[in-house]
C-alpha cells in the first residue's frame, strides 16, 4: 500500500509540473536546450528594445503599467529609461548601480550590498543567457512550439525571503528574452515584457556611464 501510495503521488507531481503552465511541457532534453541557449548568448553582444512594465499589487485591483526602453551590452551593462507614466533611469555597470527619480540621485555598489548584488546578477545573466547556471535559484525549463519558459526558484536566503519564482520566457528563435515575472512573497507580481527588440545592434558605451 506504502509503495502504491508513492507511485500515486509521483504521478501527481508530475501531471502538476505538466499543468502548472498552460502551453508549456517540461524540455526533454535540458543538456541540448542550455548548449543551444549558450551557444547564442555568445553571439549576442548587445540588445536593445523597448518595455513594458505591468506592476500587480495584492492591495489594489487595479495594475500599474509603465513603459521605457531598454539596452544590455556585453559586459554586465544594462541600461533601463522608464518614459511613461513617470521618468526613472537606473543603470548597472558591472558592480554599480545608478537610480535617479526625478531630481533624486543615487548610487549603489552591490559589493556592499548582497541584494542589489542578486538582483543585478538576475538581470544580467537574464540577457546574458547564463541564468540557468545561477547557484541562487533552482530551474526547471518548459517548453512550448515557440518559447522556452525558465522557472527560477529562489534557494538562496536573501531571495527566499523576496520572491517565491522568478519566470523568465525566451523566444526559441533567437533566444532572446521576451518576458521576465517576478512573483513576490507579499503576493505582489511584476511582469516585464520586451518588444521591438534588435539583437546586435550598434550602443555607444556613455550610455552606461556612471559619473
Amino acid at each position: 500500500m506504502r509503495k502504491l501510495l508513492f507511485i500515486f503521488s509521483l504521478l501527481a507531481a508530475a501531471m502538476a509540473a505538466d499543468a502548472q503552465y498552460a502551453g508549456y511541457t517540461p524540455v526533454a532534453d535540458l543538456v541540448k536546450f542550455k548548449t543551444a541557449f549558450a551557444a547564442v548568448a555568445l553571439k549576442t553582444t548587445s540588445i536593445k528594445s523597448d518595455f513594458t512594465q505591468d506592476k500587480n499589487l495584492s492591495m489594489l485591483s487595479e495594475k500599474i503599467t509603465s513603459k521605457g526602453n531598454f539596452w544590455f551590452k556585453k559586459d554586465s551593462r544594462v541600461r533601463m529609461e522608464y518614459t511613461q507614466p513617470f521618468k526613472y533611469l537606473m543603470i548597472l555597470n558591472k558592480d554599480k548601480v545608478y537610480v535617479k527619480d526625478g531630481a533624486k540621485e543615487s548610487k549603489v555598489s552591490t559589493k556592499s550590498n548582497k541584494m542589489f548584488q542578486q538582483i543585478n546578477k538576475i538581470m544580467i545573466d537574464c540577457m546574458q543567457g547564463t541564468m540557468l547556471d545561477n547557484t541562487d535559484f533552482k530551474t526547471r525549463v518548459f517548453e512550448s512550439k515557440t518559447n522556452a519558459l525558465v522557472e527560477l526558484t529562489p534557494v538562496s536566503k536573501g531571495m527566499k525571503e523576496m520572491f517565491k519564482s522568478i519566470n523568465v520566457v525566451v523566444d526559441k528563435k533567437d533566444f532572446s528574452v521576451t518576458s521576465i515575472q517576478m512573483l513576490e512573497l507579499s503576493g505582489d507580481n511584476t511582469i516585464m515584457r520586451f518588444t521591438n527588440k534588435e539583437l546586435n545592434a550598434a550602443i555607444p558605451d556613455n550610455l552606461f556611464d556612471i559619473k
